[in-house]
């Protein structure tokens, strides 16, 4: 199933909120369903796409990684080489440019890496819309570079310090401010998650991602494909033309953390998550005994969050996706492998991909082909990859520039 049944994934989905959202939701459901409906508005899009964006991004083939592992042929799908340096352009793109077809003149947003708060920001700039970013102290520090672009690109970014001071907070922070205020404002949602619609709504606008991959890999053998997934929005822009078919086998790599006691991962699927209802969606989430949201962890702060996708939990359950997790030592030495043989930049969240591409490709036929979605580049990660591959170093450098 490709597309929802009245917001539903099997038994995921749906729009479990408090009656003051139920307005602006079915507001939004109506505005997404006119516009791509709306070949003047698809072919605005399309347009920004070219011209603002960047795409179509390239597919590259990695031809050192492949020879290194042995095995599979490794090519990369280069989202960070989209402006802002991710895929999360794609969503804030079509979400931003929805808005302003609506009438909303205020976006608000969450974000944890920081990508989607500085895709949302540039967009707002682009488009002449107020932006406010809600983002966890925490994520804050660790992602210190994407706070300060957004705020160039004019962005009010505001740190939560409730709960965990994570992603999951600024979800929650933001949906408060939404029941207040939708009247002229659009909560721009950055992944396939939450009420209906936004989990279609998000597919939607990231299957540019897939859609180029499916007329990129004309040719190839494609055993597999990879994505990371935190809540997913790449995951499922990357796999969207694929999922109704048997092949090619659909990969997710989830944060494995520092281990397997309850907080140091984000794990949710293979049996680690419990079915629950969390910020206005059902499916599977880090639960305690009493139901209450489990602290996560990641080294990425983008795939530190409780929950998944309805549609990728149905895909999983139902066997589509094969989920497995990466340990936070795997991603760093996936960042370190493909900038040595490839020159490429992955970003944390993206080298859990890499990591499992570098697991699977010994034991693929070298005929074949694996594709990694390379969601976005790592510069944002600078303060943490830097101190974790060479620590002194980093932290000599660090010291000289305070004493300046």
């Amino acid at each position: 199933m490709k597309h929802s049944d009245n917001g539903f994934f099997g038994t995921f989905g749906g729009k479990y909120v408090a009656e003051v959202l139920r307005a602006p939701l079915d507001e939004l459901e109506q505005a997404f369903s006119e516009a791509m409906a709306d070949e003047e508005f698809l072919h605005r899009i399309e347009d920004e796409a070219k011209t603002y964006t960047g795409r179509p991004t390239p597919l590259l083939h990695a031809r050192r990684a492949s020879e290194q592992l042995g095995g599979a042929q490794i090519y990369i799908k280069l989202e960070g080489l989209a402006n802002t340096g991710a895929h999360k352009i794609n969503n804030a793109l079509g979400q931003g440019l929805l808005a302003q077809r609506m009438g909303k003149k205020r976006i608000i947003a969450e974000t944890g890496a920081g990508q989607h708060g500085v895709a949302t920001a540039a967009v707002c700039a682009r488009l002449g819309l107020e932006c406010v970013i809600y983002m966890g102290e925490v994520d804050m520090n660790r992602q210190y570079p994407n706070v300060f672009w957004m705020r160039q690109y004019g962005a009010q970014v505001i740190p939560v310090t409730s709960g965990s001071s994570t992603l999951k907070d600024a979800v929650n922070e933001a949906l408060r401010d939404w029941a207040s205020s939708y009247g002229d404002t659009h909560y721009l949602l950055g992944s396939a998650l939450g009420p209906a619609p936004y989990p279609d709504m998000v597919r939607e606008f990231q299957s540019v991602i897939g859609n180029e991959v499916k007329r990129q890999s004309e040719g190839l053998q494609v055993e597999a494909m990879i994505a990371c997934v935190g809540g997913g929005s790449n995951a499922i822009g990357f796999f969207s033309p694929f999922i109704e078919a048997v092949e090619p086998a659909l990969y997710g790599a989830e944060a494995g953390g520092r281990g397997d006691a309850p907080g140091d991962h984000a794990v949710r699927m293979n049996g680690q998550g419990s079915i629950g209802v969390v910020q206005g969606y059902k499916s599977r989430f880090l639960l305690d005994l009493d139901g209450q949201v489990q602290t996560t962890h990641s080294v990425s702060a983008g795939l530190d969050y409780p929950g998944i996708g309805p549609q990728l939990a149905h895909l999983g359950e139902q066997g589509r996706i094969q989920f497995c997790s990466i340990r936070d030592e795997e991603a760093i030495e996936a960042v370190k492998f493909f900038a040595r043989n490839e020159g490429l930049c992955f970003a944390l969240e993206s080298a859990h991909a890499g990591a499992l591409a570098m697991k699977l490709a010994p034991d693929i036929p070298p005929d074949r082909a694996i594709i990694v979605n390379m969601s976005g580049r790592g510069d944002k990660d600078i303060f943490i990859t830097a101190r974790a591959i060479d620590e002194q170093q980093w932290t000599e450098f660090l010291h000289k520039e305070v004493q300046r």
